[in-house]
C-alpha cells in the first residue's frame, strides 16, 4: 500500500510542475527546446506513472495481469476502482505514453498544448478515483 501511496504523490508533483509551466506553452514549445523537453518528459512521467499505478492497484488488488498498458485501466474499471466509462476513456494515456516514448519527433504542438494540456483534470480524477477504492486520503 505504501508504493501505491508513493505512486500518487509523484503523479501530483508531476502535475504540479506542469500546471506551473504551461503558461504560453504554444510560443515556448515552438521557440524554446529546453521547454519543450522538459515539459514532454514531465508528460511522459505522469502517462508512466499512472499505469504503473493502476498496476501496483492491479497487483494489491490481487486482480488478473493485464496483457497490455491500456487493458489495466480496462481492468480497473471491470472492478469498479475506476468509473467503466472513465476508465474506457482514460486507457488512452497509454497510448499516449507509447506515442511519447518511440514518436517523440513528430509531437504536434497543438495537440500537446491544447488537447493534452487540457486534459490534465482527467489525471486528477484518475487519481481521486484511486484513492477513494485504495482509502486513501486525497
Amino acid at each position: 500500500m505504501e508504493r501505491i501511496r508513493q505512486q500518487v504523490g509523484r503523479i501530483k508533483e508531476h502535475l504540479a510542475i506542469i500546471r506551473s509551466i504551461k503558461a504560453d506553452c504554444s510560443t515556448k514549445f515552438a521557440t524554446d527546446p529546453v521547454y519543450r523537453g522538459a515539459l514532454l518528459h514531465y508528460l511522459y512521467l505522469v502517462s508512466d506513472s499512472c499505469i504503473v499505478l493502476s498496476e501496483l492497484v492491479i497487483k494489491h488488488k490481487g486482480l488478473r495481469i493485464p496483457q497490455s498498458y491500456a487493458e489495466a485501466f480496462d481492468i480497473l474499471g471491470e472492478n469498479s476502482i475506476l468509473d467503466v466509462g472513465f476508465a474506457y476513456h482514460f486507457a488512452r494515456i497509454a497510448g499516449f505514453r507509447n506515442f511519447l516514448a518511440h514518436d517523440y519527433e513528430k509531437i504536434d504542438q497543438e495537440i500537446i498544448c491544447g488537447q493534452i494540456l487540457g486534459s490534465l483534470d482527467d489525471v486528477d480524477s484518475f487519481l481521486k478515483q484511486i484513492c477513494i477504492c485504495m482509502e486513501l486520503s486525497d
